[in-house]
């Protein structure tokens, strides 16, 4: 901090300060009028990442004459705006969130700078959400018009994706299994690989959590391990999207597994939870308290995946991130801490692969766990108790 303050300090401009609200940054521009280079904008690179998005974004260039070029896959744009109907074109047609088209403007970092520009209130700024599509006038500033976007995101592609990866490589070792191949003779190509998985997912999740009536919950168990591991996967791939760092995805299967749990529920759970088996004047604190972990339990699931995802996700980009920040101070300070940057990185990367199957593990088996407890017979813990069994219960990770 101490090393690197004074030339940052050195680039500030005094001069800044004294500009119209309608000119460009003092600080960009160079006294024969050129344009300086911008300063990299880590907040806009860590969240353009890690969120949705209407576009695959890969890499980006800047020719020799200065002009900027984008690698992407545009995706289709849908909106719906009370009072004028659907609305339906390609997310290209934006420019990278640079114009407007049809009424209608993609919020983006440069765009809340030009707002600010004009002299709107950084209340009202605040209010726009990155990605967000908004309908504005022939001057490009927002009106107040409710905008609904279906829009397919890369979110949403890559589910897509990853849901029709999982259905043909099931599909594909199933009918390897109906032919006899891995029954009567050993199994080969992906058999070898899905088939200990599934064993695993059985023998080690399923049986112990769950009990004798496993097989019936094994169809969710698996589907739910492989879609999230996949996703996973995929998030690791540049350019691509992280669907499991979203909090909409994982409050999804949260909901999925709550309504699992909550209808496997028997008799002897429903009655621990409102008449728990405590002293009378104990019950009006416990019955609360064991409505509410009703709730709990898949909102732990919830959390713990988007968090763990998103927080890797951001980890690696800061630390790539860190290479520009030191390179926008001298760019010898930049070139020369590259290689601890990359580095660490790589390292958080390999990590990063193997969370990638804890995480996907760690919800299935809790998922498990809570259904054995919801569908438990009375006399089974018993038996486990004459037996000097310890009870089950999830261990939270």
């Amino acid at each position: 901090m101490v090393l690197f303050s004074l030339p940052s300090l050195a680039q500030e401009n005094p001069d800044r300060h004294l500009q119209h609200e309608d000119e460009r940054p003092v600080e960009n521009v160079e006294k024969g009028g050129e344009e300086k280079k911008s300063a990299f904008n880590a907040n806009e690179v860590i969240f353009g990442h890690v969120m949705d998005a209407h576009q695959f974004h890969f890499f980006s260039w800047v020719d020799g004459e200065g002009e900027a070029h984008h690698a992407v896959i545009p995706l289709p744009v849908l909106l719906y705006e009370p009072g004028r109907g659907l609305a339906f074109f390609s997310s290209a047609k934006f420019h990278h969130g640079e114009e407007a088209y049809a009424g209608y403007r993609l919020v983006t970092e440069s765009y809340r700078e030009e707002l600010k520009g004009r002299g709107m209130q950084d209340d009202e700024i605040r209010l726009l959400q990155d990605e967000q599509i908004i309908a504005v006038d022939n001057n490009g500033h927002p009106i107040n018009k409710k905008v609904y976007d279906l829009s397919i995101t890369r979110n949403v592609v890559q589910m897509f994706i990853a849901l029709a990866i999982l259905v043909w490589l099931m599909t594909s070792v199933a009918k390897r299994y109906r032919t006899g191949q891995g029954l009567t003779t050993a199994p080969k190509g992906w058999q070898n690989a899905i088939e200990p998985v599934v064993t695993f997912i059985r023998d080690e999740v399923a049986k112990p959590n769950i009990g004798h009536h496993y097989k019936k919950y094994m169809p969710l168990l698996l589907t739910i391990f492989f879609f999230i591991l996949i996703n996973n996967i995929f998030g690791l791939i540049p350019g691509s999207a992280n669907v499991t760092g979203n909090i909409a995805f994982t409050a999804t299967l949260g909901v999925i597994s709550f309504l699992v749990i909550t209808f496997s529920g028997n008799k002897h759970y429903w009655g621990h939870i409102f008449n728990p088996p405590v002293p009378f004047g104990i019950k009006f604190i416990m019955v609360p308290v064991e409505i509410l972990s009703i709730f709990t339990k898949p909102f732990a699931l919830i959390i713990r995946l988007f968090a763990n995802m998103l927080a890797g996700h951001i980890i690696i980009i800061c630390l790539v991130s860190l290479i520009f920040i030191f390179g926008n101070l001298s760019t010898g300070v930049g070139i020369g801490f590259s290689p601890i940057s990359i580095a660490f990185a790589v390292f958080i990367y390999v990590i990063e692969v193997l969370v990638a199957f804890i995480q996907a593990f760690i919800f299935v088996n809790l998922t498990a766990v809570f259904i054995g407890q919801a569908s438990e017979e009375h006399h089974q813990h018993e038996h486990d108790a004459h037996e000097g069994n310890p009870a089950t219960e999830p261990v939270i990770i």
